[in-house]
């Protein structure tokens, strides 16, 4: 009975968490629907008007490409040197691994304000500031740690004697690299995709400090919240909400059901 009570707790707990989470979405996507231009109670007719506006607004669908632009090319430079990184964690022992490797997670711990005055600095005395890939690079150094982790993770699953006999049975290094490591980090390594694409999606302080006049979909959020109360926001936080959780989602349904598969 003491574990059945404690369990009820933990569930209430839980729920409570997601609901203090998640409430204030479902209410922006409840008035992205609401013809009233504030967002009171109760509501007006169910509209489009705002899904209209931001759909017929240039400057939005500029920001759209560039996040898409941004994100994918995150993604795949992150989660390229994620790979690197934990593929020498798991083949190499070497002096001072411990200090190596957490620096490498080092960038996810560095508070956000810091991080995008530290790029804007570096990336201005290079002549890079101001262009998409000032904000490719920001956000490149700060997901990879994430791809890091995962593809890791799926590496220390893996026997390290199968690479090894590959080698004996007469494969090249670079041959057992693509047969062996990168078909079965493959899971974790398409999960590193989506994970770091939507983490690049939805950063908004790094790009703000380094992009110029390349706005991405979060930095116009920005600069129409400063302005004044526009039901656009709502609209347009629905679609960027959308497409980050359904990335997360992707990553780990992909990583979890492979997880599941191996333990089989």
């Amino acid at each position: 009975m003491h574990g059945r009570g404690l369990n009820i707790i933990l569930g209430v707990y839980v729920a409570l968490i997601f609901t203090f989470v998640f409430a204030p979405i479902f209410f922006s996507l409840v008035f992205s629907f609401n013809s009233q231009r504030f967002p009171t109670i109760p509501l007006g007719e169910f509209s489009t008007e705002w899904y209209a506006k931001i759909l017929s607004d240039p400057d939005i669908w500029q920001a759209v490409r560039n996040s898409v632009i941004v994100s994918t090319t995150t993604a795949i430079l992150a989660t390229t040197l994620g790979f690197c990184t934990a593929y020498t964690d798991f083949r190499y022992n070497f002096r001072f691994k411990g200090p190596y490797l957490a620096l490498i997670l080092l960038p996810p711990t560095i508070p956000l304000i810091i991080m995008a005055l530290a790029m804007l600095a570096w990336l201005s005395r290079l002549g890079l500031s101001g262009q998409l890939w000032s904000i490719i690079m920001a956000h490149s150094v700060l997901t990879a740690p994430f791809a890091m982790a995962i593809i890791r993770l799926r590496l220390h699953q893996m026997d390290p004697d199968l690479e090894a006999a590959a080698w004996n049975l007469g494969g090249t290094e670079w041959q057992a690299m693509r047969h062996v490591i990168v078909p079965f980090c493959m899971p974790a390594i398409i999960s590193s995709l989506c994970l770091t694409a939507a983490v690049s999606f939805d950063e908004f302080a790094v790009a703000w400090f380094v992009s110029g006049l390349n706005k991405t979909v979060p930095i116009v959020i920005l600069e129409i919240v400063q302005g004044n109360i526009d039901p656009q926001v709502n609209a347009i936080g629905t679609f960027v909400f959308l497409t980050s959780i359904s990335l997360v989602v992707a990553a780990q349904v992909i990583f979890i059901s492979r997880q599941i598969k191996s333990h089989s």
